[in-house]
C-alpha cells in the first residue's frame, strides 16, 4: 500500500474530524433516526429518510478518514533543505505571462486547499515544482491552459 505524505498539522485535522464524527455526529444521527421511527410509517417519513442519508454520509466519511489516516506518512518539515522546493515548503511564484506573484505551500493531497494556497504535492503544479530552485522557470498545464512560472523564493517555515 502506498503511503501518502502529510504534515503533522494535516494529520491532526483528519484525526479531529474523525473524532468529531464518531463522538458527536454519529450519536446525533442515531438519535434522529430513533426519533423519526417513533413517528410511525417509515415509507412516507421524510425525517427518517433524511436521517438515514445523513447516517450513510457520516459512516462513509468515517471509513474514508480511517483509510486516509492508515496510509498517511508524516513528513517532518522542520529539517527540510532550504535551497530547493520539497514537500512542506512555501514557494513564491511569478506568473511570467501576467506578472502576478502568488504563494503556495506544497502539502499532501488530503490537506490541499487551493483557496488557502495549499497545493497537493501530487498535483501537476506540485510535481513541476519539486526539486526546483529559486530562479528556475517551469511550465505547467492547468485547466486554464499552459502557464509559465518563475520561482522567486522558497521558505521552509
Amino acid at each position: 500500500m502506498d503511503r501518502t505524505p502529510i504534515t503533522k498539522e494535516g494529520l491532526e485535522r483528519l484525526r479531529e474530524e474523525l473524532k468529531r464524527l464518531e463522538r458527536e455526529e454519529r450519536p446525533a444521527v442515531i438519535k434522529a433516526i430513533a426519533e423519526a421511527r417513533s413517528h410511525g410509517d417509515l415509507s412516507e417519513n421524510a425525517e427518517y429518510h433524511a436521517a438515514k442519508e445523513r447516517q450513510s454520509f457520516i459512516e462513509g466519511r468515517i471509513a474514508e478518514l480511517h483509510s486516509k489516516i492508515a496510509v498517511s506518512e508524516i513528513i517532518d518539515i522542520s529539517d527540510l533543505p532550504e535551497d530547493r522546493v520539497v514537500f512542506g515548503t512555501t514557494v513564491l511564484l511569478n506568473d511570467l505571462d501576467t506578472g502576478d506573484e502568488f504563494k503556495i505551500r506544497l502539502v499532501g493531497p488530503d490537506e490541499s486547499n487551493a483557496d488557502d494556497g495549499d497545493i497537493s504535492v501530487l498535483s501537476p503544479l506540485g510535481r513541476a515544482l519539486i526539486g526546483k530552485e529559486p530562479g528556475d522557470e517551469i511550465q505547467v498545464r492547468t485547466p486554464g491552459g499552459l502557464r509559465l512560472l518563475e520561482i522567486i523564493d522558497i521558505n521552509t517555515t
